[in-house]
């Protein structure tokens, strides 16, 4: 078994090589070539709040609050910092950590997860702690292949003003457990579970030690507690089942589970898990559940058809956990290319027609927009044919599906000449690598020969999702484009390259012919092989699903100073979503440089950046708090982004003109 460092260097998304990326030499080589809710407010500010983690329980990711506008903005300064203490309470673990939170404000509380799954309700105004809560993890010798993580708390309130405990915030943990607190307190709620704690169990042990963990928030609504799970990738073909459980939400029992592959009966397979925050429509009592590629991520030879409900928009009842309906966007997934994203509910006019909608972005910078009572396409799918020539075995899906608009967000073709690079040394050793690859553009199947996939498994888009503006029907969706170098190993030879290559990803997929191993394809240098940008925003219109406008989304600046000024903005990977307001600005961290950025939601224009005390790898929130407008987020940094650790929730907002009203 390797040890925990060396699984840390190969489980990176974008390689250890990357968090180093911009060196002395590469920057030397640069500057000499150049580069080719229920809340306490009272009155129409208490709309403009922020009651579940995508904003509302439909993920759109808009704030309706307008103080800050384009004329404004350059005058945010910050307004308060909390603290969670996870850098002196785990100064080890925090490495292996990844500070996604986005905190929702509730019971006039904000509500904050660190990536221990340790809350704090904050004062909305001043961000000074009110309660604390630690479920005291275990952290020391345990490694989480997705990071200890907590993206998000739920808020529920009970129908009943008798029920115990009647205004809950639930959390899920790292270590398998749902905790209903109560919001007053931070107390566990003693009539929920067992003391306030249900144990999530799964059918069958992981391959590894901590290979299953919860990482986004839960969704609640009509007395469910709904949750799903993130297991670790390509270790077996039999692997622990990707199943989604419901659990009433004053009593914690178990009221229903759906297993993603119930719809493939008889492959062998596992995973297929729902990873990602998934979404809710109360009045149609459905629940949009992402999922996940079955195990292994590489291989599907003993998995034959497309894994129905696998790589999917799933719409469950709430009520049973019945299927309503299911989208797939990837067919026999052996990309990775699951579904990352919540699923975004929103009411578009499509060519003068009203739809209630369901957006899915996806990894592979595609957006999908779907009938939320069907799952049938609103903007129309077409499904187009793909290489076909995989290993021994494999049996792939002659077609996939592409939306006929927007065109995809996110490169996915490239050629030798193409190759990116400071110099022409590097650049010509980037030409080398793609030149050796096997790539036949977008779905091209892993082979022995080592074959490109573009996007990589990272995105496109990831779990950060879309915003969306209701007054415009304009999607906001990041992207990160970059490609990785996926090799099929004859299983007889898998202990051998992985003691060869300890710090590079080289995963047994045990059960099947075939082990796999995962690069970043980057430079001698350290530079991505593919040309940049290498991180966008996009505008989308979904009147006609035309894109308005793409910019480049971060800088070099945090991996090498200066560096900025010689390549100018061309944009990094990033980990994180975009956050739209009624004032007409889109707000993103998520980039590799440690700001906080706002964007002119019309035009694109990059009108502001704060300097952020660590990697903004989280999705930012706002809303109004007496008569003052803050946006918000975590700075954490990311194991996988390599970015700055820390553990600071900061928030921004205009200075002061006058003294607050009292409310």
């Amino acid at each position: 078994m390797p040890s925990y460092q060396a699984l840390r260097h190969r489980r990176s998304l974008y390689g250890a090589r990357w968090a180093k990326a911009m060196s002395a030499a590469a920057l030397a080589a640069l500057l000499m070539w150049g580069g080719a809710s229920a809340s306490a407010q009272t009155g129409p500010e208490a709309a403009a709040g922020w009651p579940a983690y995508g904003g509302d329980q439909g993920g759109t990711r808009f704030s309706p609050a307008r103080q800050i506008t384009p004329a404004n903005v350059a005058k945010l300064v910050p307004a308060w910092t909390y603290s969670t203490g996870a850098l002196k309470l785990h100064p080890d673990a925090v490495k292996r950590s990844a500070f996604e939170n986005t905190p929702i404000l509730a019971d006039g509380k904000l509500f904050v997860c660190s990536p221990f799954n340790a809350v704090s309700a904050l004062d909305p105004g001043t961000g000074k702690p009110i309660w604390h809560y630690d479920p005291q993890i275990r952290t020391q010798g345990m490694y989480y292949p997705n990071s200890f993580n907590c993206r998000g708390v739920a808020f529920w309130h009970a129908p009943r003003a008798d029920a115990p405990c009647p205004e809950r915030v639930i959390l899920n943990t790292n270590d398998l457990r749902v905790i209903a607190l109560d919001a007053q307190t931070g107390k566990p709620c003693e009539s929920f579970g067992e003391h306030g704690v249900v144990h999530v169990v799964p059918e069958q042990a992981p391959a590894r030690k901590a290979g299953m963990q919860i990482t986004s928030a839960p969704a609640v609504a009509n007395g469910m507690i709904i949750v799903g799970s993130s297991i670790d990738d390509n270790q077996r073909v039999a692997e622990v089942p990707g199943t989604v459980n419901a659990f009433d939400a004053e009593t914690g029992a178990l009221k229903w589970h759906f297993d993603v592959l119930s719809g493939s009966p008889g492959i062998k397979a596992g995973a297929a898990n729902a990873w990602g925050p998934m979404s809710i429509d109360e009045k149609r009592g459905l629940v949009f559940v992402p999922t996940s590629s079955p195990s292994p991520d590489f291989w599907g030879g003993d998995r034959p058809g497309d894994d129905k409900y696998a790589d999917s928009v799933v719409a469950l009842r709430i009520a049973d956990g019945s299927v309503a309906w299911s989208f797939q966007v990837t067919h026999h997934d052996v990309w990775d290319y699951d579904v990352a994203a919540q699923p975004t509910l929103a009411t578009i006019t499509y060519q003068g027609q009203q739809h209630d909608a369901v957006l899915q972005p996806t990894k592979q910078g595609l957006l999908f927009t779907l009938d939320r009572d069907t799952g049938k396409p609103i903007i129309p799918v077409v499904e187009r044919p793909v290489p076909q020539d995989g290993a021994p075995g494999e049996k792939l899906s002659p077609t996939q599906p592409f939306p006929i608009a927007p065109r995809p967000l996110a490169a996915s073709s490239i050629t030798p000449d193409m190759a990116y690079g400071l110099t022409f040394w590097d650049r010509g050793k980037c030409r080398d690598m793609i030149a050796q690859a096997k790539h036949e553009g977008f779905y091209t199947p892993p082979s022995t020969q080592g074959t490109i996939i573009y996007p990589f498994t990272g995105g496109g888009t990831n779990w950060g999702g879309l915003a969306f503006n209701p007054d415009s029907d304009i999607a906001y969706v990041n992207t990160s484009n970059a490609m990785h170098l996926v090799t099929l190993i004859p299983a007889a030879k898998i202990k051998a390259a992985q003691e060869d290559q300890p710090h590079i990803e080289i995963s047994a997929q045990a059960g099947a012919p075939y082990g796999m191993k995962r690069e970043v394809m980057l430079s001698p240098l350290h530079m991505p092989c593919n040309p940049p940008p290498w991180g966008q925003l996009h505008a989308v219109d979904l009147h006609s699903g035309k894109v308005l406008w793409d910019v480049p989304l971060g800088t070099t600046a945090d991996l090498a100073p200066m560096s900025q000024y010689v390549l100018g903005t061309i944009g990094s990977p990033n980990v994180g979503g975009p956050m739209v307001t009624a004032g007409g600005l889109v707000f993103i961290g998520a980039a590799m440089d440690d700001f906080l950025r706002a964007f002119d939601a019309h035009s694109g224009e990059e009108l502001w950046k704060g300097r952020l005390p660590a990697g903004g790898q989280a999705t930012p929130m706002s809303y109004m708090w007496k008569g003052r407008q803050y946006v918000v987020i975590a700075a954490g940094g990311h194991e996988k982004l390599g970015t700055k650790r820390g553990d600071a929730v900061v928030a921004y907002a205009l200075p002061p003109t006058h003294e607050p009203d009292a409310r």
